[in-house]
């Protein structure tokens, strides 16, 4: 079999071939991902389902110039493939590689940049409103797929893209999952509609195909005066060819509803568990075999793990308490609180808006939510934080994953800005344990001891760092709004909060052992809000040189609240900040990207030395 992929440099290329040659093409493209992902690591199931889709679409519309926007972004590696980008594929997510996501400083093709979910069809709308104006002909096309539009952005996009006559064409990639199944009514609607199609996919055609127009029954899109065409087979190059030529003969808004299988045409992954093969890190491709699950029995557990056993323990001895994430059980581990009380746990669907709100209604109520949410997707909830959860004064425990730097995923998914943008929030506790046991015993202190209002607990991405630790019972009383010394010192003293107090105790021991004697002190502040002023004020009555250490952003977090803490005071001394600096960080590892922002043990011991 004759190579084309290799031969294809941009989809004026593709356009050349025969369509008949379009399934070699899509073969091709479906073994390139698999064979980059099982050494890179990324979003497999996803773009392994879409290679038919993005080949049709790239062939009949005249792309960059006719706009398209993928939504999610983890769907389009093919896109990547075909858009120029083949020969860089081996370089996605590693530093100065290609982005795992859409992004528009890295191709033309890439029509808006997309890492969170549910903004294509709000973001088609706009450019096709801006070529109304202008009287720009090109057309306008938003494939959104996972499960994204269960979301509330997408049909509020929905509701102004209704209520227009532009040329806008919604490809609804339906494969009944996000990273976990879908849930919701809208969800069990299109799996109805699916299921028809499954049962007679001739009569479905046919009725697809019928002149001068299909008789539809009513349904939510075309209720919002949205045309609804389909459901049609994604996996069938020759009808999604067919179905795109007829689109661009109709003009207004329309949506073409197609059915795809996650993992498609990789056997691990298309009969396997498809949140497993979502994102399966590295593997054999010949074998399917994930390569990282050997000998992770002996290694600390992730974080996200200490807190859904944590979670359970506590639910079982408190039936108050409930469980809350927007589409993310697997990725949270509230997968251990499902499996053991599904009735108090709640998968509410890509909605982080609503799952904020949904966690204020139990807490109104009576009850105590847990609502565990990626930094990232918090900031999406962030005016439901305020108006219903702080302003109402609701004990709301928030347990944020996956915050400070995050790795490969990159700047769409940095958890690095929700200290500074939680710290201004009146009410609101904020804490962040610097170890496995210590998330433990905040999730039981706040629980089972007096505190009235919400609370953050945050917590980084991957393993901790303790082989032994005891997730049935708090082991130690935390004081609330308090910090500790770890480690005495003279002259300097370092303030960390979180998990880089592991950084800052190793760059002291090398000190240490490099013989230094005048070693700087270390403190953990722990809370952020309230902050320890008694520490605070030992520290500034101590020491002529303050080092604050945080995995957020420098402007706006710890180290802010430091420094106002010594102008209100008084204070006049050195004060040096050390986090995340004021640019995007973009993807590499975690522990690049900790040496890139000089949070890393090596940078810190070169600061102290």
């Amino acid at each position: 079999m004759s190579d084309i992929l290799n031969q294809i440099k941009s989809p004026a290329d593709l356009r050349l071939l025969d369509k008949n040659e379009l399934g070699q093409v899509v073969r091709e493209m479906r073994n390139r991902i698999i064979e980059v992902v099982s050494k890179a690591g990324g979003h497999l199931g996803a773009s392994l389902g879409t290679v038919e889709l993005t080949a049709a679409l790239h062939y009949c519309y005249q792309t960059p110039d006719d706009q398209l926007i993928w939504d999610v972004g983890h769907q389009a590696y093919g896109h990547k493939i075909i858009t120029g980008r083949n020969t860089a594929f081996e370089t996605l997510r590693k530093n100065d590689g290609l982005s795992g996501f859409p992004k528009v400083e890295e191709s033309l093709f890439d029509a808006f940049g997309t890492g969170h979910s549910s903004t294509s069809i709000s973001a088609i709308l706009g450019m096709a409103a801006d070529a109304e104006n202008r009287n720009i002909k090109r057309k306008h096309i938003a494939v959104i797929g996972d499960a994204a539009m269960q979301a509330g952005m997408a049909f509020e996009a929905l509701n102004h893209l209704g209520d227009t006559d532009y040329d806008v064409l919604v490809v609804l990639n339906d494969n009944c999952m996000s990273i976990d199944p879908s849930v919701g009514a809208l969800n069990a609607f299109l799996q109805k509609s699916a299921a028809g199609f499954k049962e007679n996919p001739t009569a479905s055609m046919n009725q697809f195909w019928s002149e001068p127009e299909p008789r539809r029954p009513s349904n939510i899109f075309e209720d919002l005066g949205i045309r609804y065409f389909g459901p049609i087979d994604g996996h069938d190059v020759q009808t999604l060819l067919a179905a795109f030529e007829k689109m661009k003969a109709i003009r207004g808004p329309k949506l073409l509803h197609v059915l795809t299988v996650k993992g498609r045409g990789y056997e691990p992954a298309e009969s396997g568990n498809p949140t497993k093969w979502h994102a399966p890190g590295l593997f054999n491709p010949q074998t399917g075999k994930v390569l990282k699950d050997a000998g992770n029995s002996d290694k600390p557990d992730k974080f996200q793990d200490v807190f859904g056993k944590t979670l359970v323990s506590i639910a079982t001895k408190h039936r108050n308490v409930y469980g809350v994430t927007p589409a993310m059980p697997t990725g949270s581990s509230l997968t251990y609180m499902m499996e053991k009380f599904p009735e108090r746990t709640f998968d509410v669907g890509i909605a982080e808006q609503h799952a904020v709100t949904f966690s204020a209604g139990i807490a109104k109520s009576g009850g105590l939510p847990f609502c565990v949410i990626y930094s990232t997707f918090l900031q999406r909830g962030y005016d439901q934080l305020i108006h219903d959860v702080v302003v109402q004064k609701l004990k709301v425990i928030f347990c944020i994953d996956r915050a400070g730097l995050v790795g490969e995923d990159g700047g769409t998914h940095q958890g690095v800005y929700d200290m500074a943008y939680l710290r201004p929030l009146p009410g609101l506790m904020i804490v962040a344990p610097r170890n496995e046991q210590e998330l433990v015993d905040i999730m039981y202190r706040v629980v089972e001891h007096d505190v009235s209002g919400p609370v953050a607990i945050r917590y980084p991405r991957g393993r901790g760092f303790m082989k032994k630790y005891d997730y049935s019972r708090a082991s130690r009383k935390i004081e609330l709004g308090k910090g500790e010394r770890i480690s005495a010192g003279r002259g300097t003293a370092i303030l960390s909060i979180g998990t880089v107090a592991t950084a800052v105790q190793e760059a002291i021991i090398k000190l240490k052992e490099e013989g230094e004697t005048n070693l700087p002190a270390h403190y953990d502040l722990r809370f952020l809000k309230p902050l320890d002023e008694g520490l605070l004020h030992e520290v500034f009555e101590s020491y002529h040189r303050i080092i604050t250490v945080e995995d957020g952003t420098a402007i706006g977090g710890p180290g802010s609240a430091v420094c106002e803490f010594a102008a209100q005071n008084g204070y006049q001394k050195q004060i040096v900040v050390r986090g995340v600096p004021d640019e995007l960080i973009e993807h590499s590892t975690q522990s690049q990207q900790h040496a890139q922002c000089g949070l890393d043990a090596q940078s810190l011991y070169e600061l102290l030395k």
